[in-house]
């Protein structure tokens, strides 16, 4: 179940990413404090990534994510898996925020375990309550690095 779970969402990610990357970037209008508290949901799941704590990290995602996973569990096996870099990152730097198919993201270059960099893109969302949650993230090797 969980390994279906994950096929789909690296299926979607690819996707997503795929349009994103092909629109047009623009600087979204987030305030400083609103980029201040986006970076610091990211920063607290890696946190919680690099601790192990599932309840934490999953507790960070967006109401979207969470039942898209059900659980913290099953959260932690499809990061642990599929997204080494920001699971156990050696270089975590924050970038530009830019609004991508009409969504804030923010952008982390990333050095993962392996030592190969990566692009992760982390879309946003803000909940009634006005605070953030992560609503997905999308790794990209720099272009740098591709063939």
């Amino acid at each position: 179940m969980a390994f279906r779970i994950f096929g789909q969402v690296l299926g979607l990610a690819s996707l997503w990413l795929g349009l994103a990357l092909g629109a047009q970037a623009q600087q979204p209008p987030v305030s400083a404090a609103d980029q201040d508290a986006i970076r610091s949901i990211i920063q607290s799941q890696v946190d919680a990534f690099q601790r192990d704590d599932g309840e934490a990290a999953f507790g960070l995602a967006s109401p979207t994510i969470r039942r898209m996973f059900g659980s913290s569990e099953i959260f932690m096996d499809m990061v642990r898996q599929g997204y080494q870099p920001v699971y156990r990152p050696r270089v975590f730097d924050f970038a530009g925020i830019t609004l991508l198919n009409g969504q804030i993201t923010q952008k982390v270059r990333v050095v993962g375990p392996d030592g190969r960099p990566v692009t992760a893109y982390y879309p946003m969302t803000q909940l009634p309550d006005g605070t953030w949650a992560i609503d997905g993230c999308y790794l990209q090797a720099p272009e740098e690095n591709q063939a």
